[in-house]
């Protein structure tokens, strides 16, 4: 009988602290989640839900003042918290690429776009100069980007928004990386290049069999390039499942008011706004314990504040952190549940 194919990402009961001045902080309280093989997972939720930061785990590229004070993450199998620093650089060089929120920030203004793809083949991939510029020829090329060979003599500033994000995910896979992880890749663009983009990480998918973990706040793109999402409110994951599972019976209050608050066109009525979710997030309000979502939750009811937030582990049923809400009332449990919230 063959044994299991372990995921390509395995984060579990992950747990990140800032400290400052002698004061810890946790940003990151308790996140489990995994990403298979040849899979697109999405991670969504509102900013400061602590999407990044679990995804900077994954390379241990934290923050200035940030660390990892629980949990573990295992990347093809080996654990990323023990590495040394020289199984780090082969890590990112080779296993994991990455795309960050902002290109022109990621990118040097001061070197030409050839200049910096040549320079992480060779250190990357261990290419020659002459061959290293043509593979990033054929790179750019793979991206979409129209006259490859004249881009490589530009320097960022001359790209648009959505070719320096093309040149990005060039970057992230001149390796040939079996997992990528796209950090809000759309990020300030317009509409119809998000959706080159999108399609672009798509196709890349398909062709070289890579994983792929899509971190964005918006539950379109989600649903249209992933086959599971994990969301996450307050650093803490509460709910994963299919596409499927998650979008015709959400489970958690907070993943059914992220998807309330979707923009329907279909609606006609003149005037009509979209429910938002009351409230600050969790990031301008000191964690209390149990839900964190519970003071803008208009389900809430006194227990929430007790509630044990650790999801089961790796399952592939549909998970949930709320225990008071049944999927198969979800839809219309307000009836019955008085809103809550601290006061």
């Amino acid at each position: 009988m063959s044994q299991p194919v372990a995921p390509i990402l395995s984060v579990n009961h992950l747990r990140v602290g800032f400290r400052k001045r002698g004061v810890e902080t946790t940003a990151v309280h308790d996140v489990s989640l995994t990403v298979d093989r040849g899979e697109i997972v999405g991670l969504v939720g509102e900013s400061g839900s602590g999407k990044s930061l679990t995804c900077r785990a994954a390379l241990r590229l934290m923050p200035r003042g940030g660390r990892v004070t629980a949990g573990s993450v295992h990347v093809d199998g080996r654990d990323v918290l023990d590495m040394s620093n020289g199984e780090l650089r082969a890590l990112r060089a080779h296993t994991i690429g990455m795309i960050f929120q902002d290109p022109f920030t990621s990118l040097n203004p001061t070197l030409r776009i050839g200049r910096q793809l040549v320079e992480t083949l060779r250190v990357n991939a261990g290419i020659a100069d002459h061959a290293a510029h043509d593979r990033a020829v054929e790179l750019l090329g793979q991206v979409e980007i129209p006259d490859p060979a004249a881009r490589l003599r530009v320097y960022p500033h001359e790209l648009s928004g959505g070719m320096r994000q093309r040149v990005m995910l060039a970057l992230a896979i001149a390796a040939n990386p079996r997992l990528l992880i796209a950090d809000e890749p759309t990020t300030a663009l317009d509409v119809s290049t998000q959706a080159q983009v999108l399609a672009l990480i798509k196709r890349l998918r398909e062709e070289s069999g890579m994983s792929v973990l899509l971190v964005s706040h918006d539950f379109g793109v989600i649903s249209a390039m992933c086959d599971r999402v994990v969301v996450m409110y307050g650093g803490f994951v509460v709910e994963s499942g299919t596409i499927a599972q998650v979008y015709s019976a959400p489970r958690h209050p907070y993943t059914r008011a992220l998807l309330d608050a979707v923009p329907d066109l279909t609606i006609p009525q003149p005037g009509y706004r979209r429910p938002t979710i009351q409230g600050p997030p969790l990031g301008t309000v000191a964690y209390q314990g149990g839900c964190p979502f519970e003071p803008r939750c208009r389900f809430a009811r006194p227990e929430c504040r007790h509630v044990d937030m650790s999801l089961p582990g790796r399952d592939d049923a549909h998970l949930s952190a709320c225990p008071f809400v049944d999927a198969s009332h979800v839809a219309d449990i307000a009836a019955a549940v008085p809103t809550g919230g601290r006061q």
